[in-house]
């Protein structure tokens, strides 16, 4: 049975009133805000987990216990094409995930190697604590357990900007089950807070962490890991990232990058470096100008941090047999500005 005329009529009269006031606040708005409500203009939005965000291989999680909590890390198992008997464990860099080594994947699977792509905790698909202690030592021991459960005894790591601080840690820690380093653009080359950077607290790196923007990444990431250059192609890698920050986990994710950068600005790995005693290719763009803080810095200071070219040297110089690769017109990130030219050196390095 139909309301009666006048309750239908107020029902209209309803409808036209919201319509017409949503248009006009929508006038009313500033023209940036008005394209923001015409689209989904910020663009995906992804879980704390970074749910949402499909990887290139089958996800699969290591469950364990550490620190009094039940945690997880993601990460990926590819079988090689044609078995050499040899595997390589991937580690991602501070603002990247283990999807990002897509390409580095496919072509080490292809070259025979068996491939593990991990998420460190704290990162992307695996679990962002609430409370953590984190330390170099602590994700090494993680990555550990996960190869101990895996029945992988031994590995070539393959390590990222913040991932080679990491495999550092784990080659120092475990260098019988360490077959090679190799060392893409590591930070932690210097020493930010001995040079100058001066030191912010957690909550101060949460603030920061918490007005990240996709303008933000993508004007950070062109003119540091890909040498003021830019492909369509980055974009995906930007708003992986920016979509956490969109998510209803942003808080969580801020939080946990800000206890990660913490940790890379008070522990450094640079002292060690004459302590490894595994076979080490160092693997860097010479454009790359990555410094933790750096923005913090006074201009005299800043001008001093990251210089790659002379830091590379000086890594290679104080770790035994170490051998060094350059790309001089390359960022911070040559495995994915210029995937073919960083593989072929890649391959031609893995030791045999």
């Amino acid at each position: 049975m139909q309301p009666p005329f006048s309750a239908r009529y107020t029902q209209s009269s309803l409808k036209w009133l919201v319509t017409t006031a949503c248009m006009f606040v929508l006038c009313m708005l500033p023209l940036h805000a008005q394209d923001a409500a015409k689209s989904p203009a910020a663009g995906p939005a992804y879980g704390a987990e970074l749910e949402g965000f499909q990887y290139p291989f089958p996800v699969q999680r290591f469950q364990f216990t550490s620190q009094k909590q039940s945690l997880h890390m993601a990460y990926m198992d590819v079988a090689p094409t044609n078995p050499n008997g040899r595997v390589v464990v991937l580690l991602h860099g501070k603002n990247f995930c283990s999807a990002t080594w897509r390409s580095s994947i496919q072509v080490l699977s292809q070259a025979g190697y068996r491939v593990i792509a991990v998420d460190q905790i704290g990162f992307c698909k695996s679990t962002k604590p609430e409370s953590y202690q984190y330390s170099f030592q602590q994700l090494a021991k993680n990555t550990h357990a996960l190869l101990e459960s895996l029945g992988i005894s031994k590995a070539t790591l393959i390590a990222h900007s913040t991932g080679g601080m990491i495999a550092i840690r784990y080659a120092l820690l475990y260098p019988d089950a360490t077959e090679q380093l190799v060392l893409v653009d590591p930070i932690g080359l210097e020493d930010w807070k001995a040079k100058g950077v001066p030191s912010i607290t957690v909550d101060q790196w949460y603030q920061r962490e918490l007005q990240q923007s996709d303008k933000r990444i993508r004007q950070y990431e062109r003119t540091t890991y890909y040498a003021n250059t830019w492909k369509e192609s980055y974009e995906e890698w930007v708003q992986m990232l920016a979509g956490m920050y969109r998510g209803p986990g942003k808080q969580l994710v801020a939080w946990n990058s800000a206890l990660l950068y913490d940790m890379i600005y008070t522990q450094p790995v640079l002292y060690e470096l004459d302590r490894i005693a595994v076979p080490t290719l160092l693997m860097i763009g010479d454009k790359d100008t990555t410094a933790i803080g750096k923005d913090l810095a006074p201009p005299a200071v800043r001008a001093m941090l990251g210089n790659y070219p002379v830091l590379a040297k000086e890594a290679v110089a104080r770790i035994h047999g170490a051998k060094l690769v350059e790309f001089p017109d390359l960022g911070h990130s040559p495995q994915i500005q210029d995937p073919d030219s960083f593989h072929r050196a890649l391959l031609g390095g893995l030791h045999r």
